[in-house]
């Protein structure tokens, strides 16, 4: 099957930029809100996204207008119609995406793949959801999605090796390089991300060193290009909390416990760059 045609569910900092993505690399996309103002909003980040590629001269400002040309926003799943391939990038609420799934069996081509961006919920939930389930599977982009290199794909027990097969070519089309995990908790990528990240935590909370030379240690120590609680407050200490809660959640593993400082931090609203506070003061 060759895909030509993508649907995203979800224009907010991921669904946005899987749409660019896509768009750029020359496909036609669909893109979904919730609403108007949602879809406004995040239509306009992509355009302003786009905007500043041109202007630091690493795309055209033909290259701009053929990539927005390819996307179509709406608030209708029944434009997704004709789509070959869903990418589904909505809040990681496992109810809401299984009735998402539901939604898009019922109205996508039967020769449709339907993926998940979900960075550690269960994608064989969301398959039994279809009538489809050997066309179901993760596909896990990391942010910002058009320049991080790594696309996670998920197997679950009922996605077929044909399905993977085209989306690793999927995948190596968007310039990215694909690995395959199995559907258990966290895949690859966070299973091994969160117990890092976690601990660094745990060594400021206990004031083993300051902010500044934990993430110089390890930026400088072990050649990584940004110290964990950069990355933390770039990610987003709610996003982080989320995904470490689920995998304790299903794996009882202490190792994925928040530590106190993280519960305090979300619930002062210090959530990292999104919000002007974290780690650091980004004000």
């Amino acid at each position: 099957m060759e895909i030509k045609k993508v649907g995203v569910v979800g224009c907010g900092a991921m669904g946005s930029g899987i749409a660019q993505l896509c768009a750029q690399s020359g496909y036609q996309v669909v893109v979904s809100e919730i609403n108007e103002e949602l879809l406004s909003k995040g239509l306009q980040s992509i355009e302003k996204t786009l905007a500043r590629l041109v202007e630091k001269g690493k795309i055209s400002q033909q290259d701009k207008d053929a990539t927005l040309s390819h996307i179509k926003g709406t608030t209708k799943t029944k434009d997704f119609s004709d789509c070959d391939l869903m990418i589904e990038a909505a809040i990681e609420n496992l109810d809401l995406k299984k009735k998402l799934f539901a939604e898009l069996d019922a109205v996508c081509p039967k020769h449709a793949i339907l993926g998940t961006n979900t960075s550690c919920l269960s994608i064989i939930d969301m398959a039994v959801a279809t009538k489809r389930p050997d066309k179901v599977l993760g596909l896990h982009f990391f942010n910002p999605a058009p320049v991080m290199r790594l696309l996670e794909i998920v197997k679950t027990i009922t996605t077929s090796d044909e399905v993977v097969e085209i989306c690793q070519k999927f995948g190596q089309s968007l310039g990215k390089t694909t690995v395959i995990a199995q559907d258990k908790p966290g895949f690859i990528v966070n299973r091994v991300w969160i117990p890092y990240i976690l601990h660094a935590i745990r060594l400021y909370e206990e004031g083993v060193a300051s902010r500044e030379d934990i993430d110089n240690a390890i930026s400088l120590g072990l050649n990584y290009p940004m110290g964990p609680l950069a990355l933390v407050d770039l990610t987003g200490l709610d996003v982080v909390k989320f995904v470490a809660d689920a995998l304790y959640e299903q794996l009882k593993d202490p190792r994925y416990i928040v530590p106190t400082l993280v519960n305090k931090m979300v619930a002062a609203g210090w959530l990292g760059r999104k919000t002007g506070k974290g780690f650091y003061d980004y004000k």
